[in-house]
């Protein structure tokens, strides 16, 4: 028997055991069948109303979802039935440890929107307020901390942290992101290697040290950094692959043949559903490859659908056609964005010239008759508003 299995059974002779509820849908969740497990989460809160940890999980199955406003929602609620403290009673004696994981959860979905990195620095604040030996809680501020530009502050939230752990490689790591954002090298270095004393395969480090080695230029860590960059990259593909977090930053230069690389993680974690975390590699790509047309199109792609900045997928689409004009996906994609702006007759034209470039494209014949059809629709639309109008004013007119 499986967890699944025993776990039903126990429901079928206890159907008000909101915790029974939660092992199924953990057990569901682990299969990667997250609508199956969000309706056993929601019973669970059927159930026991007040239940904290069922909120989290629902909330964090909605993530998997990308239901993103449902997700943030659960986790407010669970938030909501955080216990208050009295005046002068230690939180974190009031709050299990568990209970606390909402504030990673909500600061870390509200921080995918640039516009609320401030917001998410809160809720890590009031979590290590709560907590001072939340280790999490201070990784993940100061992660928001560099994104703020506030570098000095990411730098002492690390070393707050360190009084607590000393053995955690990511803080060093961390640490090293701070000094290269302040652009010293050989501090970032330093940190990097206290990372990997720790773990030695610790991917980010690899690659970073890596990477900073073979700019200091140095002989006789040529092959050292060789090694770390080819380790630390088939890594990175592993954690990819298992869908564990990875976060990498990169210092200011790069190998020539590295570029392959950072397309190709970049397309696995857009292929994983988790394009955002693509962006920081499309970008570092394009710094030094700035013609690098995949690059260029799987940002765009990613501007358009994730993030939803038009202009910017069209600065990369039409970045690829001054390169190569007769680029066909590039041409059919800047035909998407005038669809998705609303400006059909420009969207139609742009497609008449893509299908005129690929007349044997299917996509782009298709994609130009459903733009016909909803300019006919909108023309028709159009001119019955204007007849309308002209009953109305011609009504008016008879009444007087």
């Amino acid at each position: 028997q499986n967890e699944y299995t025993i776990f039903m059974a126990g429901l079928r002779v206890n159907q008000r055991n909101a915790k029974l509820y939660n092992n199924v849908g953990h057990s569901l969740e682990s299969q990667g069948r997250y609508l199956e497990a969000l309706k056993y989460f929601q019973d669970a809160i059927r159930v026991q109303p007040d239940d904290i940890g069922a909120y989290i999980n629902v909330g964090r199955t909605y993530h998997h979802l990308h239901m993103y406003e449902e997700a943030e929602k659960a986790f407010r609620e669970a938030k909501d039935l955080l216990p208050r403290p009295k005046t002068g009673e230690p939180y974190q004696a009031r709050v299990a440890p568990s209970h606390l994981n909402v504030f990673l959860n909500l600061g870390n979905l509200i921080s995918r929107n640039s516009s609320r990195l401030e917001e998410a620095d809160a809720l890590y604040k009031q979590a290590i307020s709560m907590r001072s030996d939340y280790i999490q809680a201070y990784i993940n501020r100061g992660d928001i901390l560099i994104r703020l530009n506030r570098t000095q502050e990411a730098q002492k939230v690390y070393e707050k942290a360190l009084q607590f752990d000393n053995r955690n490689p990511d803080i060093y790591y961390n640490l090293g992101v701070v000094y290269l954002e302040q652009r010293k090298m050989d501090q970032a270095l330093f940190y990097f290697e206290k990372a990997l004393k720790i773990n030695p395969e610790h991917e980010q480090a690899l690659l970073n040290s890596a990477i900073l080695i073979q700019e200091s230029g140095s002989r006789n860590l040529r092959k050292v950094a060789y090694d770390r960059q080819r380790i630390g990259t088939s890594l990175s593909f592993v954690v990819i692959a298992n869908r564990r977090t990875f976060n990498a930053r990169f210092p200011t230069g790069i190998r020539e043949d590295f570029r392959s690389a950072l397309f190709n993680l970049a397309l696995l974690l857009s292929e994983a559903g988790r394009p955002l975390e693509a962006i920081p590699f499309l970008h570092r790509l394009l710094r030094h490859h700035p013609d690098h047309v995949k690059g260029l199109i799987l940002l765009g792609d990613i501007y358009i659908n994730t993030i939803r900045d038009l202009d910017a997928a069209q600065e990369c689409y039409e970045n690829i056609l001054r390169q190569e004009p007769h680029n066909v996906q590039a041409l059919h994609n800047l035909c998407v964005v005038h669809v998705e702006r609303g400006a059909l007759k420009k969207a139609e034209e742009c497609l008449e010239r893509a299908s005129s470039l690929a007349p044997n494209e299917k996509y782009i014949t298709d994609h130009l008759e459903i733009v016909r059809q909803r300019r006919k629709l909108t023309a028709e639309a159009i001119s019955k508003t204007q007849l309308v109008r002209q009953t109305d004013t011609t009504v008016s007119r008879d009444m007087r």
